[in-house]
């Protein structure tokens, strides 16, 4: 038999696929479990608006022709909404597509990425994919340090990864922090900023003061991408679609090595008409909020510290090896999220629900953990 993983590429040979959350399907198919809760991957608890839904129907009869492959409408309403040119617009099947589109431009071999302790694992696997050198810097309380991190910029520095408010921890940034460090960086240096949890940390409910809206940034630092996505506040995780805001020089060699027809039309059309729906984006924030007031009072009342949030989840420290709990947890039908490939071995994620869904893993927690 041929030995394919002699074939791969050197930075692929060396690389573990990226474990999502279990899926309800698998959860319950393996330990006979049945009406299973997923608070594992941050979705929505809402799900999409109504609108987005009827959008996605109404597209259904003409998945027969592809897509609009450059998303004209799509882009055009987030330029609105966005205050930005539709040049500097770039539309990925979900934020993630966005990351890897930023590496494959600008990360040659051997080049440095940067990224902070316990962020998103997609960075350092991109960065060795592409035969990049990924550099962990050491975090401050569980977030980004901008200053550990701005000690490590080199000449051979390529690209710097940061996500606002960060996954899997939670933690921000403010606006005067970060823009003191991205103003700082030599020309030579890409930083993206991933905004994946944008809606949710933008709300004055959460309590992220100083949070900032970094679009406004693009057009006084061109070397910035800003991405984000339609899977999490928006509810359309299942369909794929995110973007992301840069320089139009910069979109454009992103847009050299997007896919053709990366979005599908059915996509494309959802996201459209979640932009339209102010008000499920706003019940969605004002629940996330609530949620999260619900989960640390649960955490308090249990004793187990955790980490404040600004997105739709957060981390609490069962205050022992996390992964039995884990498991307790999945035999009662609840799907939570381990962080030990995090460096967090004794802290689980979990996703902010409704208030029954809250209720039901604080009560789990508490019986799991003999509280």
């Amino acid at each position: 038999m041929t030995d394919f993983l002699s074939l791969a590429t050197a930075g692929v040979r060396g690389l573990q696929p990226y474990q999502p959350g279990k899926p309800i399907d698998e959860l319950e198919r393996e330990y006979g479990v049945s009406g299973a809760l997923k608070l594992a991957s941050n979705e929505n608890p809402l799900g999409p608006s109504p609108l987005a839904l009827e959008a996605a129907r109404s597209a259904l009869p003409g998945v027969w022709l592809y897509p609009d492959g450059n998303g004209f409408r799509l882009k055009e309403k987030i330029a609105a909404r966005c205050g930005v040119a539709a040049e500097g617009i770039t539309l990925g099947n979900g934020s993630s597509d966005l990351l890897d589109f930023a590496v494959r431009v600008f990360v040659a071999s051997g080049r440095e990425v940067l990224f902070s302790e316990h962020s998103f694992a997609i960075y350092p696997i991109l960065t060795q994919a592409a035969g990049g050198q990924g550099i962990a810097t050491p975090a401050r309380e569980w977030g980004c340090d901008l200053a550990a991190l701005r000690a490590a910029v080199t000449s051979n520095t390529a690209l710097i990864f940061i996500a606002n408010p960060n996954n899997p921890t939670g933690t921000w940034l403010d606006g005067d922090s970060l823009e003191q460090f991205v103003r700082t960086l030599p020309d030579h240096v890409m930083v993206v900023i991933d905004e994946a949890y944008f809606e949710y940390a933008s709300s004055p409910a959460v309590g992220a003061n100083g949070y900032p809206d970094t679009v406004e940034w693009v057009a006084r630092y061109p070397n910035l991408i800003v991405t984000r996505t339609f899977s999490k506040c928006y509810g359309l995780a299942g369909l794929r679609v995110g973007y992301s805001i840069s320089h139009p020089r910069v979109a454009e060699l992103m847009n050299r090595v997007r896919p053709p027809f990366n979005v599908n039309s059915v996509a494309l059309v959802a996201a459209e008409a979640a932009l339209d729906d102010d008000a499920h984006r706003l019940r969605s924030v004002a629940m996330n909020a609530a949620g999260l007031q619900q989960l640390m009072a649960g955490f308090q009342r249990l004793g187990l510290a955790y980490i404040p949030s600004a997105g739709n989840f957060i981390c609490v420290d069962i205050g022992c090896e996390a992964a039995p709990v884990y498991e307790a947890l999945l035999r009662q039908g609840v799907i939570v999220r381990p962080v030990a490939n995090y460096g967090m071995p004794h802290h689980l994620r979990i996703t902010v629900g409704t208030s029954e869904n809250n209720d039901i893993i604080i009560n789990l927690l508490k019986k799991v953990l003999d509280r």
